[in-house]
């Protein structure tokens, strides 16, 4: 298998310059520089819609109650018009594997996308850095500021730029813990200050959370926490579209004036501005080759590509590529790993869909009494007892309608209606009765068909056995 190779820019080791590195080096602060261009617009854009979704879903209604509601108290979880109850976790473990998957395919086919442009946590980095930048200036002036010595105007930016990030910091976690308890509840008990104890602990650690990791830790939840750059080379090949430096246009760098003749002095198209490291999130240089840090944001290339349009050099020097375009070779979009990911996924995503819509709001089991195989009753009659496990997934109170078929004459001794409340499993016993003339072996099979009066299609029926004597000869 073809990989790409991750370039080492390790520091050398040479005897003669060998010296102390600790494992975890100091945090050096980024400062991010301003910029224009087609992936910023892109990357704003998405950003708009994941967080138009998580602040406004929480508040859309549906049948009388939240939409989107995790209701862990009573083990409910409302999607729209489907409640999911802990029995039904195997359906978010097949929905975890899919997600999986469909990770794995974007991934091999145009690298960390999801990083670059969905990720929450530079989703929300970004937000702070637009709050830094229109509190503090832009990168120069932050970066003078925090050299220089402390006065009055500093600390009322500094003041500004932390109040914006608490106050976003506040309003994700109310966001986030309205998925879990009622937001149009929640918010009142804010105002009253009448939260339970559980709610205010979840929006102090989110607020706190949301603060830290966007404001402060940024990229090293990525490089340190995220564990997907650890393990995206392995799934990186030589046909994986991923953010590179046209090495061979580029080199040798250097300066040099507007329209000057800078072929003749040997120098390519880079110009070493350092515009592509100054806005990069993560601190890198992109002409030292592909480094795990990469988010594939795109903003080395927006700035790269302003400074070629200044100089009149053709776009692209970064650019989105693949390591046999950088070589003249062909790029071969279609490839064994990348077609097996995509069926993997339409296999799971069609049946995960078959599953959701085939599913009805009932569990349903039946366990027959073990210790009397059967029971003789009135001299000529035999009886069965089983004990019926009824569950009601459904978000409403349910009416249910049993019978019992698979045996002529076959008796149900018990009330054929049963009244289940939301959410409640019962155990619900039954006696079956036949005349032993009925009998002409000793076990049948029979089945219990468990119906809502109020929508026949919400059904489940389980087969069991009826057991008699064995027949005379």
């Amino acid at each position: 298998m073809n990989q790409i190779p991750v370039k080492d820019i390790t520091p050398s080791r040479k005897k003669e310059d060998q010296q102390h590195y600790d494992l975890y080096a100091k945090r050096e602060h980024i400062y991010v520089k301003y910029y224009r261009g087609f992936f910023k617009n892109l990357r704003t854009g998405s950003s708009f819609i994941m967080l138009a979704l998580f602040f406004s879903v929480s508040w859309i209604q549906w049948d009388g109650r939240q939409a989107v509601l995790f209701d862990l108290p009573n083990r409910q979880f409302h999607i729209f018009g489907m409640t999911f109850w802990p029995q039904d976790f195997v359906l978010l473990s097949w929905l975890l594997i899919i997600l999986a998957f469909v990770l794995f395919f974007v991934t091999v086919f145009a690298g960390r996308l999801w990083c670059g442009y969905s990720c929450p946590q530079f989703v929300w980095t970004w937000f702070f850095i637009w709050a830094e930048r229109i509190t503090e200036g832009d990168r120069n002036k932050r970066m003078r500021r925090d050299k220089g010595p402390g006065s009055t105007e500093k600390t009322l930016r500094k003041t500004a730029k932390h109040t914006i990030w608490i106050v976003l910091s506040i309003a994700t976690a109310i966001a986030f813990v309205g998925y879990f308890s009622p937001i149009r509840e929640l918010l009142p008990s804010i105002a009253s200050f009448d939260l339970g104890p559980w709610e205010m602990w979840w929006l102090a650690f989110f607020t706190v959370a949301t603060y830290g990791n966007a404001g402060w830790l940024r990229e090293q939840v990525c490089i340190y926490m995220c564990p997907y750059a650890r393990f995206q080379a392995v799934m990186f090949d030589e046909d994986t579209l991923v953010i590179s430096y046209d090495e061979n246009r580029g080199e040798k760098r250097g300066k040099r004036k507007k329209g000057a003749d800078y072929k003749a002095e040997g120098l390519g198209d880079c110009i070493d501005c350092d515009n592509c490291v100054h806005v990069c999130p993560v601190g890198i240089d992109i002409r030292d080759g592909l480094q795990y840090e990469c988010i594939a944001c795109g903003a080395c290339i927006d700035a790269c590509d302003e400074i070629m349009d200044k100089m009149g050099y053709e776009r692209g020097l970064v650019r989105y590529t693949t390591e046999h375009a950088l070589k003249g070779k062909k790029t071969k979009i279609l490839r064994p790993r990348l077609i097996g990911y995509f069926a993997a996924v339409m296999i799971m995503v069609i049946s995960f869909g078959y599953v959701l819509a085939t599913r009805v709001p009932i569990q349903f089991d039946v366990i027959r009494d073990r210790s009397d195989l059967y029971t003789e009753v009135q001299g000529s009659m035999i009886q069965n007892v089983y004990t019926l496990k009824i569950t009601n997934k459904d978000h409403i109170d349910q009416t249910y309608q049993l019978t019992v078929s698979g045996l002529e004459g076959l008796e149900l001794l018990n009330e054929p209606t049963i009244n289940i409340a939301a959410g409640e499993m019962i155990d619900y016993p039954v006696r079956l009765q036949t005349t032993r003339s009925q009998m002409a072996q000793s076990n049948y099979p029979v089945v219990f068909l468990i119906q809502a009066i109020d929508n026949p299609a919400s059904q489940a029926q389980v087969e069991s056995r009826f057991i008699g004597p064995a027949p005379r000869r």
